[in-house]
This record gives C-alpha cells, structure tokens and sequence, in this order.
C-alpha cells in the first residue's frame, strides 16, 4: 500500500517493487537484507518483532542491524472471546486470571514470546497477573480464530482489524483493546480499551520502514523527507481510517531512540517468563 500511494501520488518516480519473504514474523525477509550492507534500494517493513524475535533467541538479526529509517503507524492489540463467553470485559477475565491462570488458554498467531503473546502479556501484567503461569499457545497455521471459535480455547490475541468481521457477524465479543483513546470508524468506536477500564497499559503494533546497515546519510535523508510526505498526504490517511491505524511518524533518530527503549521494556517482559535469550 505505501509503495502504491508513493507512486501513483508522484513521490518518487521510479517504479518500487514488493516482494513478499513470509516466515519467522519476519525474520526470513529482514536476514535477506541484512546482506545488502549499504545498499539504499534494499528497504523493509517491521514492527515489534524486530525487537521480540531476536530477544528470544529466534533471528540473529535485530534493529541495530539495520538502518531504521522513519516509523509510520500505530495498530493495536485486540481480546477477544466467544459471543457467549461468561466475561465482558477485561477484568472480569483478568479476576479469574488472577484466581486460576492455568485454567484459562489464550491463541495468537505468533509464537510464544512474540507479538500477540507478549501483547497480552503486557496488559495482563499490569492488571496484576501472574504472567509466568499464563497459559498462551501459538496458532501460526491460521487457525487461531478457529480455535477460539470451535471452543478449543478462550481468548484471542490479535489485531484489531481482525476482529471487526466476526464481531459484526455476532461470533465474538472484544474485551479490550491496547490503545491509549477509543479508535474511531464503525465497530471500533465501541471497542473499550484497556485504560478506561483501569488498567494503566497500552501496547503498540507500531510499524515503519528499515534499510541495511551502513546506509548513506543522503539516502536517509531522502527516505526521511518520502515517508514524512507519504505520512502526511491525505492518500495514506484514507488507508489508516481504513485500518483503524493511528498516524505515528518517527524520523530516523527519534525511531532509533524508540526501538532501543522498546528493547529495554521488552526485554524485561521476557526476563520475567524465562524465555529470553539475551
């Protein structure tokens, strides 16, 4: 979408090709330019799992490897359950939580100590979960809201554009969601968030654009001033109301300075399940 809208609103120029290098979260397309060293026509698009993969030991590559250029957006989390599930908001799922963590199974579709497990986590944590017994169990085949919907768990952890279907449909309920205000647009005005009702978190599906290592300082520049125009025309917004996104633009040093704090704050997180790897 974003190469799209740089060209056909004249941006740049020349024509960008997208190629697709799904597996890892990630990680198969980022370690394919991790060997591009220097090289400003090698760009990619991350988010969290930059920082999550490689502090549980599953890439050897992480944001310092690369050269971040300019963050765009923010998603969020989303949790939801079963339309006839016994709870309807967050705490009253986090007080059973809290009573008997094991007897409640949470799906993502990433794997264990990646975004949708640790999104959970985060918020759970702050309302006061033991996080070490939280019960999480990784659907990457697709089939995680089947799971969920079939009885095979309770809870999902997810975006939030992917719930919006099901709940019009009347299948799920969404119990909360990660941002810090109410999103706007049909279905997700009446998505409550985690802090209205009490729990003092929020979680961030940021994503932006990344080059290899070494870049020239021209090039950052040039990619900086692109990404600012492109976050700013109103093309792209057309697409963030459409996703239910938040602007969120980052230049390179306030990008850097963001990814090493997510680090910090993550790596944390993973401390305290034992799973980290650094």
């Amino acid at each position: 979408m974003t190469a799209q809208v740089l060209n056909e609103e004249g941006m740049i120029k020349e024509n960008i090709g997208v190629v697709n290098k799904s597996g890892g979260g990630g990680a198969v397309g980022w370690a394919y330019v991790a060997g591009f060293e220097g090289n400003p026509h090698k760009l990619f698009v991350s988010s969290p799992p930059i920082v999550l993969i490689p502090l549980n030991g599953q890439s050897e590559y992480g944001h310092e490897d690369f050269t971040p250029l300019s963050n765009l957006i923010a998603d969020y989390a989303a949790f939801a359950v079963r339309e006839d599930a016994k709870w309807d908001n967050l705490n009253e799922l986090f007080e059973d939580m809290k009573k008997d963590p094991e007897s409640i199974t949470v799906v993502g579709a990433s794997a264990p100590g990646s975004m949708d497990h640790i999104q959970f986590v985060q918020i759970a944590k702050a309302a006061g979960v033991d996080i070490k017994k939280i019960k999480y169990v990784s659907d990457q085949e697709g089939g995680a809201l089947t799971q969920l919907l079939n009885g095979s768990v309770d809870v999902y952890s997810t975006g939030v554009a992917e719930t919006v279907e099901q709940v019009k449909a009347g299948k799920i309920k969404v119990l909360g969601v990660t941002s810090e205000e109410r999103l706007e647009g049909e279905v997700l005005e009446d998505f409550p968030t985690a802090i209205e009702q009490g729990i003092d978190e929020t979680f961030i599906n940021w994503r932006g654009f990344f080059g290899p290592a070494d870049m020239d300082p021209a090039a950052v520049d040039f990619y900086e001033k692109k990404f600012k125009e492109l976050s700013d025309s109103d093309a792209f917004a057309e697409i963030r109301d459409q996703f239910g996104w938040d602007e969120m633009y980052l230049n390179n040093e306030e990008y850097k300075q963001f990814l090493n704090e997510q680090k910090k704050d993550i790596k944390s997180l993973l401390d305290e399940l034992g799973i980290s790897a650094n």
